[in-house]
């Protein structure tokens, strides 16, 4: 290729990348258990990017930290395993009773939390995600208490006259993979639209926001929820793969975790929080076999990726794509 080629090919490839990102990204998700080490890693790997997707609407776009995201996604755990054992709905309708319990959860807790700002917000949406921890902590008819809800059943089903093993961990995958694909392409058209141009405006200048006639509180709290929805829905499909919902799922540990995640993959972008939910999981998977101490490791790696990576791996790279961008343009 002549270096008139590449010139030409490099805005072109950035600009149909950016104009078909959710099928780029599905596509790559399409293929990604036929590439790692076993099912269940990509499994994980799927749920938790979308939990940190549902994160990164709130923290990457709007610029809200909140330390209590661990709530939704284990309500939405929590509330799909017990309409399943209790009252025997079938795993699809779960799924939405899940979902649709941490956008209330989230509407709750947002309602509280918009009223104040900065390093209290984060304090805020902690104080109130250890309070629903709490609730479902001692609610152990229901919840199982500290030893998790357990029993959780899914059914075999058939599409088009096709039986699918839903216990096969490749079929799971692809199961689950519907609803993230559902999801994503919310969030896309959520990004693409007005509201997203209003959700980042927040995020750069509050102030100038409002001035220019946007109802501030509203958008954050529709945020808020939206980011909940996203989130709680991750929880039920955990629960779905796991058959059991741990107590761990409401835990403030989880809720860092989103950051973490958001941060190594780079948060205000789309693809940014699977590459990091990608890179977290993976090195806990690997570090886990050669030491109990895994989370050092982890947590030595994740501040050498901060320094060396200040816009996490998929940001930084996004960057330098744009920035040889602008160079072929000038170089034309």
């Amino acid at each position: 290729m002549t270096k008139t080629a590449q010139t030409d090919f490099l805005p072109r490839a950035t600009a149909f990348i950016a104009k078909h990102r959710v099928a780029a990204v599905l596509a790559f998700l399409m293929i990604f258990p036929l590439v790692m080490p076993y099912e269940a890693l990509a499994l994980n790997i799927l749920i938790f990017g979308l939990y940190a997707v549902g994160f990164n609407l709130l923290f990457g776009y709007t610029g809200l930290l909140s330390f209590g995201h661990a709530a939704f996604f284990g309500v939405g755990s929590y509330l799909t395993g017990i309409v399943i054992i209790r009252f025997g709905l079938s795993w699809w309708m779960a799924i939405a009773v899940g979902t649709a319990c941490a956008g209330l959860v989230g509407l709750v807790i947002g309602f509280l939390a918009i009223r104040t700002r900065g390093i209290y917000f984060s304090m805020v949406t902690l104080a109130l995600g250890q309070i629903v921890y709490y609730a479902f902590y001692k609610a152990e008819n229901w919840t199982g208490g500290e030893n998790g809800l357990r029993g959780i059943t899914v059914e075999n089903f058939g599409i088009f006259g096709i039986q699918l093993d839903i216990l096969n961990p490749l079929t799971k995958y692809y199961v689950l993979f519907v609803f993230v694909a559902a999801a994503l392409w919310l969030v896309s058209r959520i990004l693409a639209s007005p509201f997203g141009a209003v959700i980042e405006s927040i995020r750069e200048n509050e102030g100038r926001c409002a001035a220019c006639g946007y109802d501030v509180a509203r958008a954050k709290l529709l945020i808020f929820v939206l980011s909940s929805l996203i989130c709680g829905l991750a929880g039920a499909l955990r629960a779905l793969h796991l058959s059991i919902v741990p107590i761990d799922s409401l835990h403030y540990l989880l809720s860092g975790q989103a950051v973490m995640m958001c941060l190594l993959g780079g948060m205000g972008t789309f693809f940014g929080p699977f590459v990091g939910a990608g890179v977290f999981l993976y090195l806990e998977d690997v570090a886990t076999v050669f030491t109990t101490h895994w989370m050092a490791v982890v947590g030595v790696i994740f501040m050498l990726f901060v320094l060396y990576f200040p816009r996490g791996i998929w940001g930084t790279l996004i960057h330098r794509w744009q920035a040889r961008r602008v160079h072929a343009g000038e170089a034309r």
